[in-house]
């Protein structure tokens, strides 16, 4: 599943918004962005009852597939047999902020994207919310979301409660590094700063995908970080660059630096390091023990949708323990359902049964207990801290 993950998040540049976005950010010195839409403007008209039809937009392979016919999803087949809902499903989505410049202008001009269903990565997840630009979910519509959604994803900063945002599937940003290699354990994130990884470590480009663990990695509680928190954390990895200590900056790219041996120790995503085990079993990942950052990539309806109703009944199903597991399985990322674990764990199939104690994909109780949901980064504050990072990373 590794070219799942790099076909996903190889783009990801974290570094605000562009284009359309970035008028956005800029002019939000009242508080309120110009495109925002009032909750009362939001719904369209539902056609969900009379057109058995919705619209998903995803990213590529983050679905199960049949493994004799690359075009068959199961788990979609199977909703459209039971629910008699035809599912127009596109892989459309590569990058989180040129999705974002797609469909903003119909958003921002109150105007239909054509779409039920989204999804982005929770920080961008944020903007739509803030802008208004998604609806609020019918939760009695989604008694399985009530009851099996994971409680340490159910309340984001950005959107108290869940109500406009569900995780399709969530990871966890830490360290992955080649313990034989290395030679020691790492169990702190200060630990890749010490003098046997000098340029042997590299850390993500993305100021979004970046910055929760190393304001971790200084004690720093990130549910409610603020600006000197961001400052002595960039200023720590200024001079880490100035004395070469970093190799350098990354996408997914970390993948084959890691695998060659040019890198020891990197900041890494845990679905890309379930594969990299699977071709190395020296590869580690770890959760430091100040913590790490929990994220999600979640379902949205955004507004206008002409099939909101079902899209709900779309999102509910996937968390039925029996559909999340066989997501799960699939596409190895962290299960925001649980209660999918014990599903796989009764397989017949030994490697299936296998997945239900990987941590990777079901953290366990002490490894849950280091995972926080970062604080995003305001539209205010993200004009300033986008650019001193990029001025470090050298975007």
């Amino acid at each position: 599943m590794a070219d799942l993950s790099l076909s996903r998040r190889s783009l990801i540049r974290g570094i605000g918004m562009a284009g359309v976005g970035g008028a956005l950010t800029a002019a939000t010195g009242c508080g309120v962005p110009p495109a925002y839409v009032a909750a009362d403007d939001r719904a369209g008209r539902d056609r969900s009852a009379k057109d058995r039809n919705v619209v998903f937009a995803n990213w590529p392979l983050y679905i199960d597939v049949d493994d004799h016919d690359r075009q068959l999803r199961p788990t979609l087949a199977a909703f459209e047999k039971r629910s008699g809902i035809s599912v127009d499903y596109t892989e459309e989505i590569n990058d989180n902020d040129e999705f974002f410049g797609k469909i903003s202008p119909a958003l921002m001009n109150h105007q239909s994207t054509g779409r039920d269903l989204i999804v982005t990565s929770d920080w961008m997840c944020a903007r739509f919310v803030r802008l208004g630009w998604v609806q609020k979910m019918d939760r009695a519509r989604q008694p399985n979301v009530e009851k099996y959604l994971d409680p340490l994803l159910r309340r984001p900063g950005f959107d108290p409660g869940r109500l406009h945002t569900v995780p399709w599937q969530s990871g966890i940003t830490g360290i992955a590094y080649n313990r034989k290699k290395l030679g020691r354990e790492i169990r702190h994130t200060s630990e890749l700063w010490q003098d046997d990884l000098r340029g042997k470590v590299t850390l993500l480009a993305g100021l979004d995908e970046a910055f929760a663990l190393l304001m971790q990695g200084n004690g720093t509680d990130i549910t409610r970080w603020n600006a000197d928190d961001f400052h002595r954390m960039t200023d720590q990895v200024r001079r880490l660059v100035r004395d070469k200590h970093i190799r350098r900056f990354t996408g997914n790219d970390y993948i084959k630096d890691l695998s060659s041996g040019d890198v020891l120790a990197c900041q890494a995503y845990s679905g890309d390091v379930i594969q990299l085990q699977a071709d190395n079993p020296d590869i580690e990942f770890v959760v430091p023990q100040e913590g790490a950052e929990l994220w999600a990539e979640s379902l949205m309806i955004p507004n206008l949708a002409a099939h909101k109703r079902n899209a709900e009944r779309l999102i509910d199903y996937y968390y039925q323990p029996e559909v999340a597991a066989a997501l799960a399985a699939w596409v190895n990322y962290v299960c925001p359902v649980p209660a999918a674990r014990d599903v796989l764990a009764s397989s017949k199939d030994k490697e299936t049964a296998a997945l239900a104690e990987d941590p990777l994909i079901f953290p366990d109780d002490s490894m849950r207990e280091r995972l926080v949901i970062a604080r995003d980064i305001t539209s205010q504050e993200r004009v300033e801290f986008a650019k001193e990072w990029n001025s470090i990373v050298g975007l």
